[in-house]
């Protein structure tokens, strides 16, 4: 009997060390994916510098122009997407750029059917897709800052329509004025791969995950040209920011115990796949920025992780981050009306977009 004894033992203990190793595992795992480089910053705001105070102006500038005076921007509101093009190119040209449209066509019976898979209510298609004309030219605005090695690119991109309803001066003018500032910052300072900046069309629903979305356009473009894209920079709803406690939500609460509960920090979010480019970018942003930062590398299916133009990406095999104030897991005004330029906090949009200039440079 005492063989069974000792062997029952063994059972037993090689069981309870199993659960615990995967435990252990998991927890290595999770931590691995949520742990970056350095401490985020955690003291009390130092003034803007002189560059930071000097930047605050023409973000405010841009906002204004494209949440303010042309307002709402997508297909039922043609007008303002043309304007909004214009003014992109006109900025970049400014800055002493050769922007680019990259033109495609969509047509009102794919719009049709791609609003009735998402389930929108018939008055609502029958009320506004009579607005639309039969054909629609929509545009990407793609400005490039040459390399001293010219085949390998960083891509910073961010979308300049509008959801339907909200001027969308945080989702996602805040990304756009960031871009245009971004390609000022870095002109006259070339760097060793090439830098090309894209504003995007089409990210908002109905066309979100689908082939008419700018950034999947784009994406399949230069997969298409096998352009060696190194990494991909999403810059989407930049600019709320808040000290009220409980201002934060997260997508599952297993991240709760890890992440503030104060929505006052830049995030950094990417794929297992872009692990390694998260980490170099979060650990760059908090060694030259005294700005909160948080960053996380998570599974695709997770709530939110793969909403905006980086995954467009993500499906061509490319590393891409989005860098984000979380949007509406944090801000109230999230696709609403009241996404007006008034509530943007443009004191802490220049310093993080100073501080985005710093991590592109690295």
């Amino acid at each position: 009997m005492i063989p069974i004894k000792i062997n029952f033992i063994h059972w037993v203990s090689w069981r309870i060390l199993s659960r615990f190793s995967i435990l252990a595992i998991i927890a290595i795992c999770f931590l691995f994916f949520i742990s970056m480089p350095s401490r985020s910053f955690d003291q009390k705001s130092p003034v803007l510098t002189k560059e930071e105070q000097e930047l605050r102006v023409p973000l405010e500038q841009h906002i204004k122009m494209l949440a303010e005076t042309i307002g709402e921007r997508n297909l039922w509101h043609e007008n303002s997407l043309r304007l909004s093009v214009n003014y992109i190119k006109s900025i970049f040209e400014s800055y002493g750029y050769f922007p680019v449209e990259k033109s495609f066509t969509l047509n009102k019976e794919s719009i049709i059917l791609r609003l009735e898979n998402l389930d929108a209510p018939e008055e609502f298609i029958q009320a506004n897709m009579v607005k639309l004309p039969e054909k629609m030219v929509v545009s990407n605005i793609e400005a490039e800052l040459p390399g001293l090695v010219k085949d390998e690119i960083v891509i910073v991109g961010a979308h300049y329509d509008s959801v339907f309803g909200s001027p969308g001066a945080n989702d996602n003018a805040s990304g756009v004025a960031a871009i245009l500032e971004l390609a000022r910052i870095l002109k006259n300072n070339p760097q060793r791969r090439t830098v090309r900046f894209v504003a995007f069309v089409n990210e908002e629903p109905p066309f979100f995950d689908d082939e008419s979305m700018g950034s999947r356009v784009y994406a399949l473009e230069v997969a298409k040209k096998k352009e060696k894209i190194v990494s991909m920079y999403s810059l989407e709803t930049i600019g709320w920011y808040s000290d009220e406690p409980k201002s934060q939500k997260y997508p599952i609460p297993l991240l709760n115990p890890f992440y503030p509960s104060k929505g006052n920090f830049l995030g950094f979010v990417g794929n297992f796949s872009s692990w390694s480019l998260l980490r170099q970018s979060v650990g760059s942003f908090r060694r030259h920025t005294p700005f909160p930062s948080e960053g996380l590398a998570a599974p695709e299916w997770v709530e939110g992780i793969n909403w905006s133009d980086h995954a467009s990406f993500w499906n061509e095999g490319i590393p891409a981050i989005m860098v984000t104030d979380t949007a509406y897991f944090r801000y109230p005004f999230y696709h609403k009306k009241e996404d007006t330029p008034d509530r943007i906090d443009f004191s802490a949009l220049a310093r993080v977009v100073f501080g985005l200039s710093k991590v592109l440079a690295d």
